[in-house]
Order: structure tokens, then C-alpha cells, then sequence
């Protein structure tokens, strides 16, 4: 389901629906979304939280929101980046109660992050406001980056997943019987210093550093 056509995608033999999110649209998006088991959501903010009401709805029996990311429960409070994602899992679990299963899917940082021109360049992140190359912490084009520390001092880790990777575990997950609130998979998970070593050997180049810290270091 798309806000407009997308004939590269008709042209591959993908079947695009072209939806408007905003509630009063409803009936239409409940029309468009019945016989449906399972939604995938790849959209945020009023729009997901208007897209959960209308599956719940038609009758949709799994929802997936657009997470994608990290451990829901380990972020801060108030989340600059939220982007209405704590909303959502709110009204997923009140749906939790009427029959409808969610789940998260975490995967860490995407790989493509870190490729040359960024998430955006693979079509991914697109109006996230964080997908360009450079925009998480580490930028190789620019030979730069930016290391976050612990309060303990030690250099914060991550962990990674390629989106191809990502596509495949969500592919099977649609197989099993129940889903969990959480279905969690990582490519890898290594210190963002280590990751800027690798880089370095690999590129030939020496990246100029910038430690974050979450305390003074003392």
C-alpha cells in the first residue's frame, strides 16, 4: 500500500494498492486491508497509528510495526527520533486484548547505514531524516566519526543486520504459528571504535574520531 502509484514496482508484477492513511479515509483503507492476515508496516507517526485502527478493524490477524531497529524497551524516554513509534506499540497492546498479535522486529543498525550514501541510497529510509551516509555516527566518505562511551567509559556497541537479512527473517517469521512481542536477530555487534578500525583497514584511510560521552569521564 503506497500514497501513489509506483509502476516500477507494477512493472516487476508487485500488486500496488494506493491508500490515503489520514482517518477520513477510513472506510476505504478498512476496504482495501479485508481478507488480510498479516500487515507489515514500513510508515510512521498519525499515519501508522491511523493504519493500526483500520487492520484492527478489517480483521487483520498479525501486525508488525515499523521498528526495525533496536530493543523498543531500551530507549530513552523522550526519543527525538520516536517519531510516534511508542504510540504505536501502545495501541498494538491494546489490540493485543481484542485477538490481533504483534510483534517488533529488531535487528540493530542496518549495514546499509555505513555504505556509501547511506540508507537512502538502497532506497531504504527515505523520510527518516537519518538515512543519508553520515548521518549515524560514522561517515568513511568523510573519514570522520563519532565513538559514544558508557557512563563506565568503555566504547558503546552495536548490532547489525543487513536489510537483505532482515527481509529473510521477516519472510519466515509470516510461518510461525504466534508471534512474540519481540523477534530479534544481529548479523553482528561490535564496538562502534572497532567498526571505525575495520573500516580504516579496509579503505586504506586513518578516520578522524570524536568521543560522546554519557558522563565525564573522570
Amino acid at each position: 500500500m503506497f500514497l501513489k502509484p509506483k509502476p516500477h514496482l507494477t512493472a516487476r508484477g508487485f500488486q500496488v494498492v494506493v491508500v490515503n492513511y489520514a482517518v477520513t479515509h477510513r472506510e476505504d483503507l478498512v476496504f482495501k486491508l479485508a481478507g488480510l492476515s498479516t500487515v507489515i508496516s514500513v510508515i510512521s507517526s498519525s499515519a501508522q497509528i491511523d493504519l493500526i485502527d483500520a487492520a484492527a478493524q478489517a480483521g487483520v490477524r498479525r501486525f508488525a510495526p515499523a521498528e526495525f531497529e533496536g530493543q523498543a524497551g531500551l530507549r530513552p524516554q523522550r526519543d527525538a527520533l520516536d517519531r510516534g513509534k511508542r504510540a504505536a506499540l501502545d495501541r498494538l497492546q491494546h489490540y493485543q486484548t481484542q485477538g490481533m498479535q504483534y510483534t517488533s522486529f529488531v535487528c540493530g543498525i542496518l549495514y546499509e547505514r555505513f555504505a556509501p550514501g547511506g540508507m537512502i541510497a538502497q532506497g531504504i529510509g527515505l523520510r527518516s531524516g537519518i538515512g543519508a551516509e553520515g548521518d549515524y555516527l560514522v561517515h568513511i566518505g568523510q573519514k570522520k566519526a563519532q565513538i559514544p562511551y558508557g557512563a563506565n567509559g568503555q566504547p558503546a556497541t552495536i548490532s547489525m543486520t543487513s536489510a537483505e537479512d532482515v527481509g529473510i527473517f521477516v519472510a519466515a517469521a509470516l510461518d510461525l504459528p504466534q508471534w512474540p512481542p519481540e523477534l530479534r536477530m544481529r548479523g553482528d555487534r561490535m564496538s562502534v571504535s572497532r567498526l571505525v578500525d575495520i573500516a580504516e583497514a579496509i579503505r586504506g584511510i586513518a578516520v578522524a574520531c570524536v568521543g560522546l560521552f554519557e558522563h565525564p569521564v573522570r
